[in-house]
């Protein structure tokens, strides 16, 4: 099933990138993402979610924080020490 899909996918590769009808086609959908990209829509959309990221980063980073600060000596994560079971 990997192979198919592999042959598949080099196949379309091949294609764009080989052929002259492939390369017209690359170019046709590069200029139809660039358009919407700069759609006004689309940056106010984006320019949402990234303020929406931001803001949850450093409310995380707060928490995070405060968790680091607050003393506690036990850890959650996995003890490096030791190697995982059945190794």
């Amino acid at each position: 099933m990997k192979a198919k899909s592999a042959f598949v996918i080099g196949a379309a590769l091949g294609y764009l990138f080989g052929t002259e009808k492939g390369r017209a086609r690359l170019e046709k959908a590069k200029g139809w993402a660039d358009e919407k990209w700069h759609d006004p829509r689309v940056q106010e959309r984006v320019s949402e979610v990234s303020s929406s990221a931001t803001q949850f980063a450093k409310q995380q980073a707060s928490a995070l924080k405060e968790r680091t600060s607050s003393g506690s000596s036990s850890t959650t994560g996995p003890d490096v020490d030791k190697p995982p079971m059945g190794l």
